[in-house]
């Protein structure tokens, strides 16, 4: 097997999938903080549905990602309803955009080496 080269400022720097949070880069916890950055806040229904998830599930994401401060789980009413909201804080934006730049630049790793 022959080494792989890499020029020196990339092999440096390490590489982009060493920069992936396993906390943000499950799909159902990605598509949450994706979801929830998009909009003052998410219903808990409404993620539950849009990310093809039991309610057991998705309880089990977002404790996972509150545990780890990247969202708020508010529980309230509307009208005489309960519902459960979820928001991204800011810790969660952070690791949201850190996960998102080290996916760019695998795609721009991989389109250069197509040479696509």
């Amino acid at each position: 097997m022959t080494a792989v080269e890499v020029p020196q400022a990339q092999s440096s720097a390490g590489h982009p999938t060493s920069r992936i949070d396993e906390t943000v880069h499950q799909r159902h916890r990605l598509g949450i903080l994706t979801i929830t950055a998009e909009a003052k806040r998410a219903e808990f229904g409404y993620l539950r549905e849009t990310l093809g998830l039991t309610a057991g599930n998705l309880s089990r994401h977002l404790t996972v990602l509150e545990e780890a401060g990247m969202v708020q789980v508010e529980k309230g009413y509307a009208g005489r309803r309960p519902r459960t909201w979820v928001r991204i804080t800011s810790r969660g934006r952070e690791a949201l955009a850190a996960e998102l730049s080290a996916l760019i630049e695998l795609v721009r790793r991989h389109r250069a080496a197509d040479g696509s």
